[in-house]
């Protein structure tokens, strides 16, 4: 039974470490002290003929399975020996159209993704990507020189980012607002310019050119927005919705009709006994 076991473990060993179809695999370590290795799979990026790609063909490395403590400064010092690493991206799933091309925020962005990851990699120089297929490892991703946090360290290092700088926030809403006015401006040039030239088919563009232009509302501006809102919806309530109510209303508005009666004839009375007949 022995001999047949250790049998078995030498057959796996010439097999090598199983990975996809077309994939490479590169056994990577959290620490020296973890014993069992993780594998990153790597390929180099293809797209079909014909199909447009943001990413740099040749240039260009493809990475499956990577670990949720594996950061893209992480890899890109894993990956730094086979060449210059000229940018790192870590993605939810695979691209599976052109990516835009707008710079990512680091204040505005989505929820990071908790499990597994894709990474595209981009090297300076072609060789880099066939040095990464040619890897050998265990790498390690916490070294003495570069450790990772994790646990308690990890989070508290997460909270502390997650806490924008003000004046870096203010320069990047700024900048954004800027090439957005810049954009704006530039499809409203090109709207007029436009304007009046008949298209193919002979119809003509008309727009809106005198309309005012719409000013941002200031706090009190929107509080007034907001009273007037109110007041049209108390004028919109239903009243006398209920029989009682009905009731009330018709005796109020009889008591108004006889307190008027009453004074329309007191007013009559003073009337008459302030004429005298005067016949010279």
């Amino acid at each position: 039974m022995v001999a047949r076991r250790r049998k078995r473990g030498a057959q796996g060993s010439e097999q090598g470490i199983p990975s996809p179809p077309g994939y490479s695999a590169i056994p990577i370590k959290f620490s020296e002290k973890q014993q069992a290795s993780h594998y990153l799979y790597v390929r180099e990026h293809r797209v079909r003929e014909g199909t447009k790609s943001s990413w740099p063909q040749k240039r260009t490395l493809f990475v499956l399975n990577v670990p949720p403590y594996c950061t893209e400064e992480c890899l890109a010092r894993l990956l730094s020996p086979c060449g210059p690493v000229q940018s790192v991206e870590l993605q939810e799933k695979p691209d599976l159209a052109d990516r835009s091309e707008e710079p990512k925020s680091k204040f505005f962005h989505p929820t990071p993704v908790r499990g597994f990851q894709v990474a595209y990699v981009v090297f300076q120089k072609p060789g880099g990507v066939s040095a990464a297929l040619a890897l050998k490892g265990p790498l390690l991703v916490s070294t003495d020189g570069h450790p990772v946090k994790s646990g308690v360290h990890k989070w508290v290092s997460n909270y502390t980012d997650s806490v924008p700088d003000p004046e870096a926030l203010r320069v990047e809403v700024d900048t954004f607002m800027e090439a957005y006015d810049k954009r704006i401006a530039e499809e409203e040039a090109k709207a007029q310019e436009e304007e009046g030239i008949p298209d193919e088919e002979g119809w003509v563009k008309v727009t809106r050119r005198g309309r005012r232009p719409v000013l941002p509302r200031t706090e009190a501006a929107s509080l007034r927005v907001l009273e007037r809102e109110r007041r049209k919806r108390a004028r919109k309530e239903l009243l006398n919705f209920y029989a009682w109510q009905h009731r009330e209303t018709k005796m109020e508005h009889l008591a108004q009709l006889r307190k008027k009666f009453e004074e329309d004839k007191q007013r009559i009375e003073l009337m008459r006994a302030q004429r005298k007949f005067r016949p010279y």
